[in-house]
C-alpha cells in the first residue's frame, strides 16, 4: 500500500474548466541504514525489495561483496512518533570478517562515510571525499566479445515496461530490469526462484531471446539498480557476467558503476548517458547504450559485445 499513495488532485483544462479527483502518486519515504551501531545513510526510497535495496547499496559501496558478508538485516526499530512499526530503520549486522576489517582501517573507508541524507534523485550524494566516489569491483568484466544481438537490445524496455505496475498506475516512478543472455534459464520477474544460482551468468553461447530475470520499481533511478543487484546477490547470481541491466532512465556515472561492481557488463538506458558515465565505461571496459527506445540506439563504449 506505501508504494503509491492516493491524493486529491485539481485538474486544470485548456477551456478554463477545473475538476477534482482522486489520483496516485509514487510512495517516497526515508530508509535509515545503519552498520551496527554506526549510522551509515539515510535515504529517500520506494518502499518495497527493502532488503534487496540494503544489499545492492553495500554491494555498489564496495562494503559486502556476498550476502555472507551480512549476518541479518534487522526493520524492527522502525517506528513512527505514535509507536507505529514502519520498517523505515535497517539495522545491519555485517559478518565478524567484515566488521574485524573495518574496525581494522577505523570504521568505513575513509571518504566513504554518508554524512547528509542521499535524495531519490542523487546516488552518490553526502559521500564525504571526493575519491571515495570511485569504487573497485571485487568482481571482473568479461572479456569484450560478442555476445548479444542487436535487434534483442530493442526490444528490453518493451519486455521491462510490461513488468512496470508502480509506473503504469503513477507515472513517476523509474525501473530496472536485468536480463540473461545465453543457455540456461532465469527466474521470473518478481519470484525468488535460484535458478542458475551459484553458476554466475557464465551461459556460453549467444540466446535469440534474453531471460528477464527481475524487474524494480523506485522513484530513485539508482535505488532501483540497487534493488535488482540487490536481488541478484540474494540469489547468488553474482558476477552477472553475461547479464544486460536495462533502467528507465539516463545512464549515469554511478550507474555504470553499480553495473561493474556487480559485474555486469553492459548497461542499456532510454535516455542520454552523461559524459562521465561514457568515460567510466570506456575506463571499465562496461558497454553503455544510450537512446534505446523506437527500434535504435547509441553505444558509446566497448561496442564489441555486440555480434
Amino acid at each position: 500500500m506505501r508504494r503509491s499513495v492516493r491524493t486529491r488532485v485539481h485538474v486544470f483544462g485548456p477551456n478554463g474548466r477545473i475538476r477534482t479527483k482522486t489520483d496516485k502518486v509514487a510512495g517516497e519515504e526515508p530508509l535509515e541504514i545503519r552498520l551496527g551501531d554506526q549510522e551509515f545513510t539515510v535515504m529517500m526510497r520506494t518502499p518495497g525489495m527493502d532488503t534487496e535495496l540494503v544489499l545492492g547499496l553495500l554491494l555498489g559501496e564496495g562494503i559486502i561483496r556476498t550476502t555472507s558478508d551480512v549476518v541479518e538485516i534487522d526493520f524492527s526499530t522502525g517506528l513512527d512518533p505514535d509507536g507505529t512499526r514502519n520498517y523505515n530503520v535497517a539495522r545491519v549486522r555485517l559478518s565478524a570478517e567484515v566488521s574485524a576489517a573495518l574496525a581494522q582501517n577505523g570504521g568505513l573507508p575513509v571518504g566513504q562515510e554518508r554524512n547528509v541524507y542521499t535524495s531519490s534523485a542523487c546516488g552518490v550524494c553526502g559521500t564525504a571525499a571526493l575519491e571515495a566516489v570511485t569504487k573497485v569491483s571485487s568482481y571482473q568484466l568479461p572479456a569484450s566479445e560478442s555476445f548479444f544481438e542487436p535487434a534483442t537490445v530493442c526490444e528490453l524496455p518493451n519486455i521491462m515496461r510490461d513488468q512496470q505496475p508502480l509506473f503504469a498506475t503513477t507515472g513517476g516512478i523509474h525501473a530496472a530490469g536485468l536480463f540473461r543472455f545465453g543457455t540456461g534459464a532465469g527466474a521470473t520477474s518478481g519470484t525468488s526462484s535460484t535458478a542458475g544460482a551459484g553458476t554466475g551468468a557464465d551461459s556460453g553461447s549467444p540466446a535469440t531471446s534474453p531471460t528477464l530475470l527481475t524487474v524494480a520499481e523506485d522513484v530513485g533511478r539508482h535505488n532501483a539498480v540497487d534493488k535488482v543487484l540487490g536481488w541478484a546477490m540474494r540469489e547468488d547470481l553474482l558476477p552477472l557476467s553475461s547479464c544486460v541491466l536495462q533502467v528507465s532512465s539516463r545512464a549515469s556515472f554511478e550507474l555504470v558503476q553499480k553495473a561493474a561492481m556487480a559485474g555486469v557488463p553492459v548497461l542499456s538506458a532510454v535516455s542520454a548517458p552523461s559524459s562521465a558515465a561514457v568515460e567510466l565505461g570506456n575506463s571499465l571496459g562496461v558497454t553503455v547504450i544510450g537512446f534505446n527506445r523506437k527500434g535504435t540506439f547509441n553505444v558509446y563504449s566497448a561496442p564489441e559485445r555486440l555480434l
